[in-house]
C-alpha cells in the first residue's frame, strides 16, 4: 500500500475486506491511521466474492468523485510502480487502460506451466468468442477513466469470479471505448494461494458464452 501511495501525491488507497481470516483488515486499518486522508477501508461481513467487491470499489470511487478508478491485487502480484504509467495511457487518450501480461514487453513469473497454459487458453478463447481485440482479457490490474464507468451499469455485471474481468473489458468494448494495453510483469504472490478454483474457471467457460448470446 505504501508503494501505491509513493507513486503520486494524486494517488489514495481503497482497501476492500471481506472479513479475512488473516488479520489483513486491521492491518488495513492501521495503515489508514498511518496514512490520514489518503486510505480508507471498507469492512464487509464476509466473503462476497471478487465481483461484488470491485463493483463496491468503483462505486465508492465514483462517490468520492475521483477521475480515475485503479483495481489491483494487494497480494504484490501487481506492482504499483505501473500504475503512472496506467493512469498516463487514460491521460493519453485510453477509457480503459489494461495492465497486460501477453502484450509485448510484458510477462509472468514463478508460474508453473499448467497456470500459463490455463491463464493463455483462458484469454484466448474469450477473446476469440466475443470478438475482443485485446490480448490479456483475464487481468485484473486495470485504470478505468470515471466516464468510463459512468456509462457502465455496474448493477448489471453478473460475473464474480474469474470472469469478472473478462465481462467488465468486454463491456467497454461494447461500449465502443477506447482500451489500451500497457506490458506489466506479473509475479506470483508473495503468500497465500490462489482462489481459482474448477467452479470459478467453469463459471468464466459459460460466462463468455452467456455475454456473447446477450444472455446477461
Amino acid at each position: 500500500m505504501a508503494r501505491a501511495l509513493e507513486q503520486s501525491d494524486s494517488i489514495n488507497v481503497l482497501v476492500v475486506d471481506d472479513n479475512s481470516p488473516d488479520g489483513s483488515g486491521a492491518v488495513a486499518d492501521g495503515l489508514k491511521v498511518e496514512h490520514a486522508g489518503r486510505v480508507e477501508v471498507m469492512h464487509r461481513a464476509g466473503k462476497l466474492g471478487l465481483g461484488t467487491a470491485y463493483i463496491a470499489g468503483f462505486k465508492y470511487g465514483l462517490a468520492q468523485d475521483y477521475e480515475a478508478i485503479c483495481e489491483m491485487d494487494a497480494d504484490f502480484s501487481h506492482d504499483p510502480a505501473y500504475l503512472p504509467r496506467l493512469l498516463a495511457a487514460l491521460e493519453g487518450g485510453a477509457d480503459l487502460a489494461l495492465g497486460s501480461r501477453y502484450q509485448r514487453g510484458g510477462g509472468t513469473r514463478n508460474w508453473t506451466l499448467p497456470r500459463k497454459l490455463i491463464s493463455r487458453f483462458g484469454s484466448l478463447y474469450a477473446r476469440l468468442i466475443l470478438g475482443v481485440p485485446v490480448n490479456d482479457l483475464t487481468g485484473g490490474f486495470k485504470a478505468f477513466k470515471r466516464s468510463t464507468l459512468e456509462r457502465l451499469d455496474l448493477d448489471r455485471i453478473k460475473s464474480n469470479g474469474y470472469s469478472f474481468q473478462i465481462e467488465m473489458t468486454y463491456r467497454v468494448h461494447k461500449l465502443g471505448l477506447t482500451i489500451v494495453e500497457v506490458p506489466i510483469i506479473f509475479v506470483d504472490r508473495r503468500v497465500g494461494q490462489s482462489k481459482m478454483s474448477r467452479k470459478i474457471f467453469m463459471e468464466a467457460v459459460m460466462m463468455v458464452w452467456k455475454l456473447r448470446l446477450g444472455l446477461v
